[in-house]
């Protein structure tokens, strides 16, 4: 790193990026599970992944899930039935 004349601070902050790179994709880029493992809070590490404004290529997402069954509250429900109080 001498070599390319980079500065102390800026070895740091390419070390720490490509920490954080690794670390994420091992953990699939789940940010929360990668931050517990680098022992800092998930909003530090959302910070410094702002901070190097990497592209997306670089750090891995974790793939959606598909939804396998429909959830409860979207699921079509058959209407109430109406009593008549006080009809006759």
């Amino acid at each position: 790193m001498v070599d390319r004349g980079l500065l102390f601070q800026e070895a740091i902050a390419e070390f720490e990026k490509k920490f954080i790179s690794k670390v994420l994709e091992k953990n699939r880029g789940n940010q929360t599970k990668a931050a517990k493992a680098l022992g800092i809070h998930r909003n530090t590490l959302k910070n410094k992944i702002a901070s190097y404004n990497p592209s997306k290529r670089e750090i891995p997402r974790r793939p959606r899930q598909t939804q396998k069954t429909p959830r409860r509250h979207l699921r079509e429900r058959p209407l109430p039935q109406i009593r008549r109080i006080g009809v006759r």
